[in-house]
């Protein structure tokens, strides 16, 4: 009796088992956790690029976005500009390069992408009363769009003598500039972040 007994208790035990697995598959479980889990996000340093200031048409390489830029000098001297890699859990980040923004007076111009949009470039003609346009871009995850999240702007900026770099995990959103090579520049970097 105490066979049968045991063998139907591990007969119950089985199909309990049975019950459970079919109901919440090992695939559904794990979607649970991996849903649950937060991403870990990464901007690298990737390259930086010198181009002549006063007649430049200035894009990051490809899925990179502009996480600073170094200006020394009138507009007859160069800029550098320095492009970023964005990695979520170590895969990067696919970056859309969106057209040229029309023109604008370099003297008297501010420049903000919108919403979750980042920089990837710059055009420049002339001195500060050329044109300045800008390039944006969307940012994409394993075909979700990425978020650009808390912008800031930064202190300002003698155009002429002065290096910028993103803080951490942050891109550039934004540039502002008035007067001539003595006046003053700012730019707008906002944090990555991405909502599974």
């Amino acid at each position: 009796m105490r066979t049968y007994s045991k063998a139907v208790s591990a007969a119950m035990a089985a199909a309990a088992l049975t019950a459970v697995t079919t109901a919440f598959p090992a695939s559904a479980a794990s979607a649970s956790v991996a849903s649950a889990t937060a991403v870990t996000i990464r901007v690298e340093r990737a390259s930086s690029e010198e181009v002549p200031e006063w007649r430049s048409q200035f894009t990051c390489p490809t899925n990179q976005v502009l996480t600073g830029r170094t200006h020394v000098g009138d507009e007859n001297s160069p800029t550098t500009y320095h492009c970023s890699w964005i990695f979520i859990n170590d895969e990067q980040v696919r970056v859309n390069i969106l057209d040229w923004t029309p023109g604008v007076k370099e003297s008297k111009s501010t420049y903000v992408a919108p919403a979750n949009w980042a920089l990837v470039g710059r055009s420049h003609s002339g001195d500060e009363n050329g044109l300045t346009r800008y390039r944006p871009a969307t940012l994409f995850w394993q075909g979700r769009q990425v978020s650009l999240t808390g912008a800031t702007w930064t202190g300002e900026y003698r155009e002429s003598n002065h290096t910028t770099h993103a803080p951490y995990n942050q891109v550039m959103t934004g540039r502002l500039h008035t007067g001539d090579e003595n006046g003053k520049t700012q730019y707008q970097y906002a944090t990555v972040t991405f909502a599974g």
